[in-house]
């Protein structure tokens, strides 16, 4: 995780810039309408009617596991690359073995920090499998919970179809980390709040070279009883 910490940070639209991937900037629009201010929109705000033109590329992933996720919901141009329905198949069906540990890698990111990802991929190539170029964006939800446990994700790849199924090589990969300006400013003021009154396990300290603050009689005594 350390190395994908050090990585820079671009515009997404920018690394979109080719042509045919534009479903991944209606879905990044639709869901930086939703969140506002905020750091992320809820599972239960997405509504199919906002991004209706784009469905067929769209899919809502569940966390289950560290660096895994399946799909609750998948768009029909997911099913098309694996010649099924994919519900409930983990994302990484559609990685390679080699990209799986990176995508994994992705899904930490941004469920744990939280943050926006977007993935270039590169279909493996063979017999009836021609050359594909696609393109994966990652968007978190907060679940009914409050926990970010899903995915609003979009998943387009260009090229002919060839045999299913598909699978795709991690060429690259894009982050944006999330910040809430507002609620960090309050977290701040409440942490600086917090220092100037609360210190720690710390008791406030007798003057030790002021007499009349000291008690005049031990402050604990030992009662013996022989009975």
């Amino acid at each position: 995780m350390d190395k994908l910490n050090e990585r820079n940070v671009f515009e997404m639209m920018e690394y979109r810039s080719d042509a045919g991937f534009s479903a991944l900037s209606q879905i990044e629009a639709y869901w930086e309408a939703l969140r506002g201010s905020r750091q992320m929109p809820k599972r239960s705000e997405i509504d199919p009617r906002g991004i209706e033109s784009a469905l067929e590329f769209t899919f809502v992933l569940e966390r289950i596991a560290i660096g895994m996720a399946r799909l609750r919901i998948a768009g029909s141009h997911l099913n098309n690359l694996m010649g099924m329905e994919v519900r409930g198949m983990p994302l990484t069906s559609f990685i390679t073995p080699n990209g799986r540990r990176e995508m994994g890698d992705m899904l930490e990111e941004v469920f744990q920090r939280p943050s926006v990802c977007e993935l270039r991929l590169s279909a493996e190539v063979g017999r009836n499998k021609p050359a594909m170029d696609a393109r994966m964006l990652l968007l978190p939800l907060k679940s009914d919970l409050g926990d970010v446990s899903r995915v609003l994700g979009c998943f387009v790849a260009r090229g002919e179809m060839g045999n299913q199924p598909r699978r795709f090589d991690v060429v690259g990969t894009k982050i944006r980390p999330l910040t809430n300006t507002t609620a960090d400013a309050s977290r701040h003021s409440e942490a600086v709040s917090d220092t100037n009154t609360i210190k720690g396990f710390s008791e406030s300290q007798t003057d030790y070279t002021s007499t009349s603050k000291r008690p005049q009689k031990p402050y604990l005594r030992l009662i013996k009883n022989n009975d």
